[in-house]
């Protein structure tokens, strides 16, 4: 089994000491490749970087993320921008809205969400997505600015089966994690990732955070890396009504092209 993990957070402090172990464990684990997350201006120049020692193992994101939205000033787009010229760097984002925690207020989320849109569409790259209490902003914002053509996934997804149709009519790819794994709160995810079209199929770890639950024994630490994608492709094969390896191949392949990596 060959895997993409697309969404790791190895700028984590969590993952200062052993990074490079990390990603080592990950590609003795079939997980050949991972896009690393930029959730802000630093932690995309940070990622660049840590992506930049891998070539084609490592490839990363630029954005900034809802909850940091607030930070970004007029130098934030030519400086993403500028990211965006390196060869390890695929996608823009984090972006997009957060209404569950509103660490950065509404307005200016929506307009760096809005930016960061218009950046991808017109560099004609893909948008790595995050969507929290937020759909409704979230879809107006998506028809507006993106344009035709722009691709993007909607990343960590955890809505309800009415988003994720939304979702779907809105051409989005749909990220899944180790949500899928949660006996509390992943259950009704579990219940409709059979909707997902296999050609539209993500999946990542979101390492260090949403370990997955079902493991057993469970990691030192509770720290969630790239080497248990397998896993969680697992138990998303079983929830789905597809053979393991066909998610796995199908999920590869999309990554492979979303991102052009």
């Amino acid at each position: 089994m060959r895997l993409v993990d697309i969404g790791v957070n190895l700028a984590d402090k969590r993952f200062a000491r052993d990074h490079d172990a990390v990603v080592d464990r990950a590609v003795a684990a079939g997980v050949d490749r991972l896009i690393l997350t930029g959730t802000s201006l630093a932690k995309s120049h940070a990622v660049a970087a840590l992506a930049a020692t891998r070539p084609g193992v490592l490839f990363a994101t630029a954005g900034v993320h809802p909850h940091d939205a607030k930070a970004a000033d007029a130098h934030t787009l030519p400086a993403l921008a500028a990211l965006l010229d390196r060869p390890e760097v695929v996608a823009v984002g984090e972006c997009g809205l957060d209404y569950d925690r509103d660490f950065s207020p509404r307005p200016v989320q929506r307009q760096v969400f809005a930016d960061q849109l218009a950046l991808a569409r017109d560099l004609g790259r893909p948008a790595f997505l995050h969507c929290r209490a937020a759909f409704d902003d979230f879809e107006a914002l998506w028809r507006a600015h993106a344009g035709e053509g722009l691709q993007g996934v909607l990343h960590c997804f955890t809505g309800d089966a009415a988003e994720l149709d939304r979702a779907l009519a809105l051409g989005l790819h749909i990220g899944i994690t180790g949500w899928v794994c949660d006996e509390r709160r992943g259950l009704d995810l579990k219940a409709n990732v059979h909707r997902i079209p296999l050609d539209r199929l993500l999946v990542e770890t979101d390492a260090p955070y949403l370990t997955p639950r079902t493991l057993r024994p469970k990691p030192r630490g509770g720290r969630n890396e790239p080497a248990l994608l397998p896993h969680i492709v697992e138990v998303l094969a079983e929830a789905m009504g597809q053979p393991t390896e066909a998610v796995a191949a199908a999920s590869t392949a999309n990554a492979e092209r979303l991102f052009g990596i």
